[in-house]
């Protein structure tokens, strides 16, 4: 807590690109209609790998939100920003002009950044020389680009920056955003994660780690947070944007409000590499800290969308985790995991979380858990499987965890 009269901040805009849908409404229709993305890789020849399956996005057409000389000196990463920023921007029905510009600023956080560009440039490197490589390389392939991008878009000179957390990267763009409205250096902030790393290497690595399902005769089913047969997370792409902004501006100019945003919670385990620490205290902490700086108490929480990523050490630590945070009410709220239908986002996946938390607020809905058939003994709380459900939520909270130890905790709550 500060000293200072922090300024109220809410959401009045929405942007998604996702492997279930390339704009909000088909996102949240897919969410609630348990749709799978998972499927076989197309974007390369994964045969000769351990895992031949990920969430990617479909029919996404760059040149419906940028020209087509834009568009080729841009990763792919960049262009699901700079696509879910544009969205979000004519959701909210702001507009960015020479008087409010300085006071509108960008987060977008990528966990991997233009790891593609990289992949192929280092091909070219390598085959027809140094001579050979693009000088668009380093701009396309730095993991700030998708900020920076959506900036020189839209005409947003405020505050402007990224955040690199593995996969609490979204997550952490969107609370300092919050953050900087609330201590009153920006209006409103563009804000949220984005990544495309469905890449040779990227799976390869990953499945080095051990970390990536390998139930590629069956994708529909690959991704299965909270079972007893789940067996690694599956990779995903996409963006999800959030538009944050001081409740007075947005009142001022009649924007229409989704939820307000009021905590934030950040710890790190100081562990592992990529382990979390076991028992969950690392993730307990956040949670707690976002309550406590949202002025909450576990009791007042609806719902919750987990981080679930499908992994046989993620799921059970978060439940504990929760556990921990939430005491017995922890058993009375619903929990769920959309990466159960959309893959793991990495970086990108805390943006598209937070659209899915702050649209289940505002329409009573909360998505499901798809693929959870055999419950894990030690995953014991309400995962609303298998289906959507229409419930009252006043407030809800999302959870990201990144590689590294990173744990961050987002609060929402209903407006008015």
């Amino acid at each position: 807590m500060t000293d200072y009269k922090r300024k109220r901040v809410v959401v009045t805009g929405v942007g998604a690109i996702t492997p279930i849908g390339n704009t909000p409404a088909e996102y949240w229709e897919g969410l609630l209609s348990g749709c799978n993305g998972i499927d076989y890789i197309t974007f390369f020849d994964a045969s000769s790998h351990d895992c031949r399956i990920a969430g990617e996005v479909k029919n996404f057409d760059p040149h419906q939100y940028m020209d087509r000389k834009e568009a080729k000196r841009m990763d792919r990463f960049a262009q699901f920003g700079v696509a879910g920023a544009k969205q979000a921007l004519q959701d909210a029905k702001l507009v960015i002009n020479e008087l409010n510009a300085e006071q509108i600023g960008v987060m977008i956080g990528s966990g991997v950044g233009g790891i593609k560009v990289l992949e192929d440039q280092q091909t070219i490197y390598l085959n027809r020389g140094p001579d050979r490589c693009s000088p668009f390389m380093i701009p396309m392939m730095i993991a700030n680009m998708a900020a920076g991008l959506t900036a020189i878009h839209t005409g947003a000179k405020g505050p402007n920056s990224c955040a690199v957390t593995a996969c609490a990267a979204g997550s952490n763009a969107i609370g300092d955003a919050f953050r900087l409205i609330q201590g009153g250096y920006a209006q409103a902030m563009i804000c949220g994660g984005c990544e495309a790393a469905i890449t040779p290497l990227s799976v390869a690595g990953f499945a080095a780690a051990r970390a990536l399902s390998t139930r590629n005769d069956d994708p529909a089913h690959a991704c299965r947070p909270f079972d007893r047969d789940r067996d690694g997370f599956v990779m995903g792409e996409g963006a999800g944007i959030l538009i944050l902004e001081e409740l007075q501006h947005a009142i001022s100019r009649g924007a229409r409000i989704y939820a307000e945003m009021v905590g934030y919670g950040m710890t790190c385990d100081a562990h592992h590499i990529t382990s979390p620490v076991p028992g969950g205290e690392g993730a307990a902490r956040a949670i707690r800290l976002a309550l406590k700086d949202a002025e909450l108490t576990p009791e007042q929480v609806s719902y919750i969308n987990a981080h679930g990523t499908s992994t046989p050490a993620n799921d059970s630590t978060e439940t504990a985790a929760m556990k921990k945070a939430l005491g017995d009410h922890a058993y009375k709220i619903a929990v769920s995991s959309t990466k159960s239908m959309t893959g793991h986002l990495l970086g990108g996946s805390g943006g598209i979380e937070a659209v899915a938390t702050v649209l289940a607020i505002a329409n009573d809905r909360i998505p499901p858990t798809i693929n959870l058939e055999n419950p894990d003994p030690e995953c014991d709380l309400d995962y609303v499987a298998n289906s959507s459900r229409a419930q009252k939520i006043e407030v809800a909270l999302s959870n990201s965890f990144g590689f590294g130890g990173h744990n961050v905790t987002l609060a929402f709550k209903k407006y008015p």
